[in-house]
């Protein structure tokens, strides 16, 4: 079989949509897979905020419409740029395993977030970022910055930002670790929901291709991802809103933590909560009820604390 794969044009994205199907290919050489670039609402506005031009279907919208057309059979996305649902038709197939869903700091001259000097400029087009960042250093300058991976280090360097925010699992894949200056763990920067993980999107009839796509699949990360976007979906969360979700798997069950502020960051709250022992559970469909569990907990929790602080 003959299959064309969609993704954006980016360095980013062809590097992780070669990466899958490097690996299908590896599992199915039977296989052929053609690459198709398809420029989205968020490739060609790179002057405006993201959240001025609308909610995260700027990246996926018309990729998503080449799908449903069968223009293509299968898209790569990045998962923590894909809206809380798929677009009816669309389905994702289970995750694979997750990269390192931790954000970065790159920094011009300074070697930790403590070390940098007061009132330095570092730049992020991601509230979530800006707002936990600032609660960790309060007297950062926090400037928008938008683009690929290269546009964003150029910007710095040419700006004489102090540094810039980025995600692990970009620059992993690109291949460019040794420029990453620190690592923000969960505990001082929560992740957006799913982030270091691979949206593969298909027509929900195309069951032999996601039955390909799920023989690849890693189960924790499947697990995790699914809590992740269940918050993310229980509590509303948009481009316009700070919102993080990081889950694992820990003695057998699940530990999510997450964060929810307003839009102007003057309210971030955090909850940590954990679910039902994992090995005692029998088929898929009682895994997707403990994910919604512990995503309504952490949602009750987070409103709860929200109405304290009015």
């Amino acid at each position: 079989m003959r299959y064309r794969v969609g993704t954006r044009g980016s360095k980013l994205a062809l590097a992780q949509t070669k990466q899958v199907i490097e690996k299908l290919k590896s599992a199915f050489p039977e296989d052929e897979f053609d690459v198709v670039i398809i420029k989205t609402t968020g490739d060609m506005d790179q002057k405006s905020r993201l959240d001025q031009i609308g909610s995260k279907g700027i990246f996926v919208k018309e990729i998503e419409e080449e799908l449903l057309e069968e223009k293509i059979h299968l898209a790569v996305h990045s998962m923590k740029d894909m809206p809380d649902t798929t677009a009816d038709g669309l389905i994702f197939a289970k995750a694979w395993k997750r990269e390192d869903s931790r954000d970065v700091l790159i920094l011009r001259e300074a070697v930790s977030v403590d070390d940098l000097p007061k009132g330095a400029v570092i730049g992020t087009g991601s509230k979530r970022r800006k707002y936990q960042l600032l609660k960790i250093r309060p007297d950062l300058n926090i400037v928008g910055i938008r683009g690929n991976v290269d546009t964003r280090i150029r910007k710095m360097q040419e700006e004489e930002m102090d540094g810039i925010v980025l995600a692990a699992a970009g620059i992993n894949r690109l291949g460019r670790e040794q420029e990453i200056t620190c690592y923000l763990e969960p505990d001082q920067m929560i992740p957006a929901p799913a982030q270091g993980t691979l949206a593969l999107e298909v027509k929900a009839d195309n069951i032999q291709l996601i039955r390909k796509l799920n023989r690849l699949s890693d189960q924790e990360t499947d697990i995790c991802v699914k809590a992740e976007r269940q918050f993310l979906k229980q509590i509303g969360g948009s481009c316009h809103l700070p919102v993080g979700a990081y889950c694992k798997i820990q003695d057998e069950k699940l530990i999510l933590r997450a964060m929810f502020g307003t839009e102007d960051g003057k309210k971030l709250v955090y909850t940590k909560v954990e679910s039902a022992v994992l090995n005692k559970i029998e088929d898929s469909s009682q895994i997707d009820e403990i994910c919604r569990q512990i995503a309504r907990e952490a949602v009750e929790k987070i409103q709860i604390q929200l109405s304290h602080e009015e």
